[in-house]
């Protein structure tokens, strides 16, 4: 599939147009997304990451995790492929296009190491949650390993670990400040969630609802990111597209909404993109 990102004058990011995948596509042209698995019985955020991953288009999605963890996603996903953790043979595989670490991850020198394999590999890789907070006491150790084509996805306790001097008075100063010290996109989430590269190009994403502040949501935005990036896009369109698409899942869905459900969302948000839909025929609104 292919995914045009839409601004307004003033970097608001509109509805993305979406072209459906070309006559000849298989699915390692769509690309491969891998997810890095929390512990047993902390597997479902990876779980969310990788089926919105695979939903938003992605060819393929594979989670990495132990065997323990493996056996819990195993009774729930079958489109998905499980694989035990060993992020350098992974990595080595040139049809890995996307990655994303972070999501009940947990935490200590572990969970550290394993983000540090993963950026060195340099696949376009999705930084968030666990994956951020593990580098609170040194974070200049994460800025130096990651790479222009990465994407943070802080909220705004994980910010003020990783960029404590950093205000977050205003917001979109704050992304921007931390996009050029980091050397990634960065996407700070929140009712408005500003996105930065390191650059100074920038972008906010206003089409959301207050239906998403729910448990796990987060990770399907994480995957969101993942699915596109494996697909080719680049970082901050990437991260622009999603915040939209992550959006309008919650405009759409309204009360009731959990991150469980938002996932059968996405087919239709995404036929809401389609450069044939009508401009208006994106669904019912709350």
């Amino acid at each position: 599939m292919g995914f045009t990102l839409k601004v307004s004058g003033d970097r608001t990011i509109l509805r993305p147009t979406l072209l459906p995948p070309s006559k000849d596509a298989h699915k390692y042209s769509r690309g491969h997304a891998m997810v890095w698995s929390g512990p047993a019985l902390h597997t479902g955020a990876a779980r969310l990451s990788a089926q919105a991953a695979l939903a938003v288009g992605a060819g393929l999605v594979t989670i990495l995790g132990d065997k323990a963890a493996l056996a819990e996603h195993a009774t729930h996903v079958t489109a998905i492929m499980l694989r035990e953790a060993d992020t350098a043979s992974a990595l080595s595989d040139s049809r890995v296009t996307g990655f994303a670490i972070g999501p009940g991850a947990g935490s200590g020198p572990s969970v550290r190491q394993a983000v540090l394999h993963v950026l060195d590999g340099a696949v376009p890789t999705i930084l968030d949650a666990d994956a951020l907070t593990v580098f609170e006491d040194q974070p200049k150790i994460l800025f130096q390993a990651v790479h222009l084509t990465d994407v943070m996805t802080p909220h705004l306790g994980e910010f003020g670990r990783i960029f404590p001097d950093i205000s977050l008075e205003n917001r979109q100063e704050a992304a921007l400040r931390a996009a050029e010290r980091a050397q990634c996109v960065v996407l700070l989430k929140g009712p408005e969630t500003w996105i930065a590269a390191p650059d100074g190009r920038k972008l906010v994403n206003r089409h959301a609802s207050p239906w998403l502040a729910t448990a796990g949501s987060g990770d399907v935005l994480t995957g969101l990111i993942c699915g596109l990036l494996a697909q080719g896009v680049p970082a901050l369109d990437a991260a622009g597209i999603a915040a939209w698409l992550h959006g309008d899942i919650g405009v759409r869905a309204g009360p009731g909404l959990t991150a469980d459900s938002m996932i059968g969302h996405i087919p239709l948000v995404l036929r809401g993109c389609l450069n044939d839909a009508p401009e208006h025929g994106a669904g019912s609104r709350t």
